[in-house]
């Protein structure tokens, strides 16, 4: 009986080392595809990272443009509030047409 014994513990040996070398098996296997996600995702989030500041560079040199437009639509309204006096009719005429007021004395350099 003794040898029957024997013989039976020798195969359910063999199962138990068969089951844990399975367990260790698959408890590598899923360490492994856990060292491989977090490598993904370590790899996924410096993209995003770089994409962002390259974003916000972007975003920093539009606003820049903003202000320099709005900036420049204020001299337009400026120089539309301008052309509107008599100042500027007055300079366009003289510039343009040479025209002068009847009191104006006008000086002409000697050739």
């Amino acid at each position: 009986m003794e040898k029957k014994r024997r013989a039976g513990t020798g195969i359910r040996r063999k199962k138990r080392d068969s089951r844990l070398r399975r367990y260790k098996r698959s408890i590598l296997m899923i360490c492994a595809v856990l060292i491989c996600l977090t490598g993904v995702l370590a790899v996924s989030s410096i993209r995003l990272q770089a994409r962002n500041a390259q974003y916000r560079a972007q975003e920093e040199e539009l606003a820049a443009q903003i202000r320099e437009e709005e900036q420049r639509a204020e001299e337009v309204k400026e120089y539309e509030e301008y052309v509107k006096t008599d100042d500027y009719i007055k300079e366009t005429a003289e510039d343009k047409l040479n025209l002068v007021d009847p009191n104006e004395i006008i000086f002409k350099p000697s050739e």
